[in-house]
């Protein structure tokens, strides 16, 4: 597995403010306040109720301490480790009042990210035999995009642009606004980061050949077939970089992979990925 991704902790504290704020609103966990014995010290078991990978422990322990600096977040496990039904990811320990408003944030960061990270190990299950690499996207939801890549890569995964400032990707549309692929790549070149190469997306064979004839150094093939990718990589006579993207889904990756190519970019890690389910429970 590639090492994970170091989040700054100024943005993890603005994720995890806004997403306290949304569940506590102006009063607070009305229901835990109105306990008779919520100043109780208690300890809180999370636990996995499906087998996956794990993500989301820093957002998960922020949350609690945000709430109380006093709350004892104990992690057993580590982002990237393999769960099954019923492991043991952390122990919390603290008032019952604090832990309980806590709660429900904490378990949606981990079963969010948990759920992206399960997916992606998925993923690179079916093609570790090949030397292409699995790829985020920026189909993210808004305001999450550096905790969602972070799960990518707990498993195993990596990622493509943050965004729209880490390099030039010239797109269909881009091409269609330029009047052409040669008028997108000109108009760009004075854009184009230190140590950075455009790439450019085809969706034809024939733009692929184009790409090509202008020496681009890395080639987005959208929405090919393992067999149109083929036939683009007997064109490949400069050694392009070549990414796929589009469509993949676990059934057609492994023979996308087998193609040769390089990296695979695949939204739906992001934006389709199943929560993990876990739980938490009072001891």
């Amino acid at each position: 597995m590639n090492d994970h991704l170091e989040i700054p902790s100024y943005t993890l504290s603005n994720i995890v403010n806004n997403a306290i704020q949304e569940d506590l609103g102006s009063f607070g966990d009305l229901t835990s306040q109105s306990l008779e014995n919520n100043t109780n010290e208690i300890t809180a078991i999370i636990t996995s109720n499906k087998e996956g990978v794990l993500s989301g422990l820093n957002c998960a322990k922020m949350t609690f301490n945000k709430i109380d600096e006093k709350i004892n977040f104990a992690p057993k496990l580590d982002d990237g480790d393999s769960l099954k039904i019923n492991s043991v990811i952390a122990s919390v320990t603290g008032s019952a009042l604090s832990i309980l408003s806590a709660e429900r944030t904490a378990l949606n960061f981990l079963g969010h990210m948990s759920g992206i990270a399960s997916q992606t190990r998925n993923f690179t299950k079916l093609i570790s035999h090949t030397k292409a690499k699995i790829l985020s996207t920026r189909k993210t939801t808004p305001g999450l995009r550096v905790i969602e890549k972070y799960a990518v890569q707990c498993g195993g995964g990596f990622n493509h642009r943050f965004g729209l400032d880490y390099g030039i990707l010239i797109k269909d549309n881009h091409i269609k606004v330029a009047n052409g692929i040669l008028n997108a790549i000109q108009g760009t070149e004075k854009n184009i980061p230190h140590l950075s190469n455009i790439e450019v997306e085809v969706d034809t064979i024939e733009q692929f050949r184009e790409c090509q004839e202008l020496g681009v150094k890395y080639i987005l093939l959208d929405n090919m077939s393992a067999d149109q990718i083929k036939e683009c990589m007997k064109y490949n006579k400069n050694n392009s970089i070549i990414e796929a993207s589009g469509g993949i889904n676990l059934k057609n990756i492994k023979a996308i992979a087998e193609t040769g190519i390089e990296y695979i970019s695949i939204g739906r890690l992001t934006h389709s990925s199943d929560s993990l389910d876990v739980s938490m429970h009072i001891e």
